[in-house]
């Protein structure tokens, strides 16, 4: 079995409608940077949409970016001066790669260049923008890059190195994407739009405002369906989306959890901050989750996993016969089943998704795989749909959440569970002393 790691994360966009205004008395302060690249353009309009959502915007650009976009243009529409020099006098000090760091709330480099990463990889600082991050107090100003590159740069493995290590170092990576490129090509290596870099930007601000109710607890989260292979290019699968399993995961990362997602195949972009393993079948998902669930204290069984797979699939594509077509089967592993039975088992969340006598059957399969909590939800309505409504079951009965976004309800599962894992771990402890987890303030799709 293969399982790929993915190192770079990218996000879901989501409308400007659905999302809150961060304006305030004391406005976020971010710095753009803005490198060399035809993306730079987008980054003009990246300017509009943070100054709209009340975020107060200082843009710094280097020498190669002044070649696509003028610093006139980025002036008028971040209503402040450009700064581009790293001998800049007008700072009293004169250290304006001092100064312009210490009163931002982020750094955010859109678009970052292949050169750029490779600079900041390696420490390296030769120009106003470079020695800015570098010289930034990490634990108080986060450093989050949107690369945007020909697709040839991008999967050239000195540049996922350089990735690799700045995602080590705790930089965010926001893309990229995959579409038509400048140079004609298509593939992997655009700047993510505007409005999803506004997104990625106000997600995060809301992230710190969460309570860290699960700061240092680890958590597995499995999400999507699986695909079990009949023939190389025929299979069985369902129509899970993984809407569900990836707001769990994203909601857990908001209350300080260190979150790991084995997705399986979904069309879904994986979550900032989230540590992602990509697998196909029932059995190199278990076959993953097994390889970490020694270090988990929380599992959420969110995935649908196939019951039943090919005894032996066959190795080239089966012709269309008028006799029709005999497959047999054999069950899949049951990966919840099989974690609730270990000796040490994390605190397991099952979900259930039925077509009938949903709460009944769901509490029938608490009961026989021995875990602390499920999640029932009518599989007709919930599959691939935006919004859900579940019904938790835990040993004090059953609380049903009213139907509403997969974020809100997967922030109401999170709260739900943290009591009671936190309680688990402090029996002395009361429910009152337990700070319940805000729902989040974006809606996911």
């Amino acid at each position: 079995m293969e399982v790929k790691v993915v190192r770079y994360v990218r996000i879901r966009v989501m409308t400007k409608a659905t999302l809150p205004s961060t304006a305030s008395i004391n406005p976020r302060r971010v710095v753009l940077g803005i490198t060399g690249g035809i993306a730079a353009y987008k980054s003009a309009e990246l300017t509009r949409a943070l100054k709209r959502s009340g975020i107060d915007v200082q843009v710094v650009m280097t020498d190669a970016a002044m070649k696509f976009i003028t610093a006139t243009t980025l002036q008028a529409l971040s209503g402040k001066r450009v700064f581009t020099d790293l001998w800049d006098e007008s700072i009293p000090n004169g250290m304006a790669h001092i100064e312009l760091s210490r009163n931002a709330d982020a750094i955010l480099i859109a678009p970052a260049s292949a050169d750029f990463i490779a600079k900041l990889a390696n420490g390296l600082c030769n120009d106003l923008l470079s020695t800015l991050c570098i010289a930034r107090n990490a634990n108080a100003c986060p450093l989050v890059l949107a690369p945007a590159m020909n697709r040839e740069m991008w999967e050239n493995p000195a540049t996922q190195r350089n990735v690799a290590r700045l995602i080590a170092d705790g930089v965010i990576i926001l893309g990229p994407d995959s579409g038509d490129q400048a140079c004609g090509e298509t593939g992997m290596g655009r700047m993510l739009e505007p409005e999803a870099l506004l997104t990625a930007v106000e997600t995060f601000f809301a992230a710190q405002n969460t309570p860290k109710n699960l700061a240092g607890v680890t958590a597995l989260v499995t999400a999507g369906p699986t695909f079990e292979a009949i023939d190389p290019v025929r299979g069985i699968t369902n129509s899970s989306s993984g809407k569900m399993g990836y707001a769990i995961a994203e909601s857990l990362r908001d209350a300080g959890a260190a979150v790991t997602l084995i997705t399986g195949p979904t069309s879904l972009v994986i979550p900032v901050g989230i540590k992602a393993i990509q697998v196909k079948s029932a059995s190199e998902m278990l076959s993953a989750v097994m390889h970490k669930i020694d270090e988990v204290k929380l599992f959420f069984a969110v995935a649908a996993v196939a019951d039943y797979t090919p005894i032996a699939p066959h190795p080239q594509k089966m012709k269309k016969s008028a006799q029709g077509l005999t497959i047999k089967l054999k069950p899949t592993v049951d990966i919840l089943a099989t974690v609730a039975s270990l000796p040490t088992p994390p605190f397991c969340v099952g979900f259930a998704a039925e077509s009938e006598n949903v709460v009944e059957y769901a509490r029938k399969k608490r009961e026989s795989k021995r875990i602390p909590v499920i999640v029932s939800n009518l599989a007709t309505e919930a599959i691939g749909a935006n919004d859900n409504q579940v019904t938790l079951i835990d040993d004090s009965g059953e609380h049903p959440i009213p139907k509403a976004s997969k974020a809100k309800i997967a922030a109401q599962i999170v709260s739900h569970v943290a009591t009671l894992y936190l309680k688990r771990q402090s029996p002395n402890t009361t429910e009152s002393n337990i700070k319940p987890i805000k729902a989040p303030r974006i809606h996911n799709a």
